[in-house]
């Protein structure tokens, strides 16, 4: 019998002081049987810096062929692919023959090493990679709970996040 994902219901209110963007989310996020907290939580960070009307979470871990976040367009063409992790410089490179824009969240202790060995292929691609701080994503996962609320505020490459048994900082920073 295959294990279910275990679903984690977040309200969050979101200030993004860089976009100007203020919203109120309310995600379901699925954490896949394979998955830890803290990939599970870079990528719901990954969507908050992100947050526009049309991006939705993908089947991910599930789904090959897909990136862990994605938005389309009216005409359904893909306008942005993230990524959360360390991708393979194959599936970057495919991500940006399909979509307008390609975004990877590069977030956990081997971070530094896959960066290392595909930063010269990745640099010739049209992607922006961003890596985020280990530790703080540790801090961050630590703060989950089934059912939670999250108050986000983002500048400056640093988001600011409070919940209900306490807060972290979670900086990243542009690698290409």
């Amino acid at each position: 019998m295959a294990l279910k994902p275990t679903i984690y219901k977040l309200k969050i209110t979101l200030s993004d002081i860089d976009r100007e963007y203020y919203e109120t989310l309310n995600l379901t996020v699925a954490q896949h049987p394979s998955e830890t907290l803290e990939r599970m939580m870079a990528r719901v960070l990954a969507y908050c810096i992100n947050a526009q009307e049309q991006l939705v979470f993908t089947q991910g871990v599930c789904a090959v062929d897909e990136p862990d976040i994605w938005a389309r367009t009216l005409d359904n063409q893909l306008s942005l692919w993230i990524e959360v992790g360390e991708p393979s410089v194959d599936k970057i490179r495919k991500a940006t023959r399909l979509s307008q824009t390609v975004i990877v969240y590069s977030f956990n202790s081997k971070s530094n090493t896959w960066w290392e060995q595909g930063r010269a292929k990745i640099n010739e691609l049209t992607a922006s990679v961003f890596q985020i701080q280990w530790n703080s994503i540790q801090v961050l996962a630590a703060l989950v709970k089934r059912t939670m609320g999250l108050s986000i505020t983002i500048t400056e490459g640093t988001a600011y996040i409070t919940a209900e048994d306490g807060g972290c900082e979670v900086s990243w920073v542009l690698l290409n």
